[in-house]
């Protein structure tokens, strides 16, 4: 390749510095689009970006593009040297961008890229796992000061908006995502929205949620028991935690013994637990995900998760889940930092994962 286009967000700024709001793309044009060249890197900005895309890009060159890419994409390809064959983030460039892109500079071959830069960001460099940590921190501070609000008779949404307010006022810049605060068989649904649902005696209460710092973020599930449990809700609960152990234990043993499981290892290892409970069929998803810049990305751990050995060093989540349509719903999430080279595994969400009952 004599050069790379890129677009995805999450690629502007982990190569460039550049930052763009979560789905601010959708608004900001041709802000936050890059060329790779073999001697410089070119981000692009109109007026409303320049200034900050000056002082946030370091060594790149800014250049002015406003809604007219391929009106001047021939000349930045001139600009850059001798261009004959360009990769382009082809999962994230539309089709006709990619056709009059191509119609702009005949002469030049667009390559699809798939997968290149995010194959890099799953290998996390000493200050990208910091700020994650500094991210679990603050989710791990918020769900505890939140407890002594949590009791029968408040709404799934009340809860959602204080958890939220406890992160973005208590050093979180954003939200990784939308609090899920789930109630009862509203549990059931995994990636469910909090609704006008009062909270129940007896009944549990489970929380998908993370924050943001200096563009990291955090993702961990707590599932809480408002009032004593059930015997059943308990028993899934405790299922659940031991196919959650299993594989934390799997990935230990690994670490121990210099070896890097694949993914798709590790899934097997918690999906057994609970298949041999007879809830297989109640476990759809996959054990978890890498995350950093994204809430979601590689290295994948699932059925279908690439069995190659994990990435390392890397941070991952690990949350297996059993969900009961109708009934309830348990799932239990903590992210890892797993460094293969330093025989290092650390939980680096530090909220309690043992049986919690509120209100």
């Amino acid at each position: 390749m004599d050069g790379y286009f890129g677009v995805r967000r999450e690629n502007t700024r982990y190569l460039t510095g550049f930052e763009l709001g979560e789905g601010e793309e959708k608004v900001a044009g041709n802000s936050g689009q890059f060329l790779v060249g073999r001697d410089e890197v070119v981000v692009f900005a109109d007026s409303r970006y320049t200034l900050a895309a000056r002082q946030q890009t370091g060594g790149a060159r800014v250049e002015q593009v406003y809604n007219d890419l391929s009106a001047r994409w021939a000349t930045l390809l001139e600009g850059m040297g001798s261009m004959r064959r360009v990769a382009v983030e082809a999962g994230f460039v539309p089709y006709a961008v990619w056709r009059r892109l191509a119609e702009a500079a005949p002469n030049v071959e667009l390559v699809a890229a798939e997968g290149w830069v995010e194959q890099l960001r799953q290998t996390k460099e000493p200050s990208e796992l910091e700020r994650v940590a500094a991210a679990c921190a603050v989710a791990d501070a918020a769900l505890e000061r939140l407890l002594p609000r949590i009791k029968a008779g408040v709404t799934e949404i009340e809860l959602a908006m204080d958890l939220e307010w406890e992160m973005r006022t208590n050093g979180a810049e954003a939200l990784a995502f939308e609090v899920a605060c789930l109630s009862g068989p509203n549990a059931a649904l995994p990636h469910g929205t909090p609704s006008s649902r009062t909270v129940r005696e007896g009944e549990v209460l489970l929380f998908d949620f993370g924050a943001q710092v200096c563009g990291y973020r955090s993702d961990m599930t707590r599932t809480l028991f408002v009032g004593q449990p059930t015997a059943h809700d308990r028993e899934i609960y405790e299922l659940v935690a031991r196919s959650q152990q299993a594989a934390i234990d799997a990935l230990a043993h690994a670490i121990a013994a210099g070896d890097r499981p694949s993914g798709r290892q590790i899934d097997k290892v918690a999906r057994d637990v609970i298949h041999a409970a007879g809830h297989g069929d109640h476990y759809g998803h996959g054990l978890g995900h890498g995350i950093g810049l994204a809430t979601h990305e590689l290295p994948s751990l699932g059925r279908t998760a690439p069995d190659v050995p994990l990435p390392s060093p890397t941070v991952f989540s690990v949350e297996p889940g059993t969900y009961l349509d109708g009934v309830t719903g348990v799932r239990i999430e903590d992210l890892l930092l797993f460094d293969a080279g330093e025989r290092r595994l650390e939980r680096l969400t530090l909220f309690p994962r043992e049986v919690t009952v509120v209100g």
